[in-house]
């Protein structure tokens, strides 16, 4: 099978695959090369997939789409990341939402002085 996980900005992974394992709302599942077509929202999580050399790769993502259409699974997510061991995928999970929590703080509060900044217009418009 052909495994492609799609992200906003890149295809993370275009690969031969012989086996996944993902994620639903209604748990966790396994798809082969013969298996029937499939389609299913996946839930925030840990993707696996056997390479076609047979090494065991993981893949961290967030809530996404999975299809699967012959010998193709496409995986679309707004975040994934890969790694070969889970100790440091977590590690490295846990990095990225940090640095994605910080740059949320600092866009809410962009926005809020944004807000603040047009409130004060629009009472100087009132009042001139």
């Amino acid at each position: 099978m052909k495994l492609k996980v799609l992200i906003p900005t890149e295809v993370l992974i275009d690969r031969q695959v012989t086996k996944v394992i993902a994620e639903a709302e209604n748990g966790h599942f396994c798809l082969l090369p013969n298996h029937i077509d499939f389609v299913t929202a996946l839930v925030p999580g840990i993707l696996s997939f056997t390479s076609d050399k047979g090494s065991e790769i993981f893949v961290a993502v967030d809530e996404g789409i999975l299809v699967k259409c012959g010998q193709e699974v496409l995986v679309s997510t707004l975040n994934a990341i890969e790694g070969n061991n889970l100790e440091t995928l977590k590690q490295t999970v846990a990095e990225q939402f940090q640095m994605l929590d910080e740059k949320e703080k600092l866009t809410r509060s962009a926005l809020a002085q944004f807000e603040a900044s047009m409130m004060r217009h629009f009472k100087e418009l009132g009042h001139g």
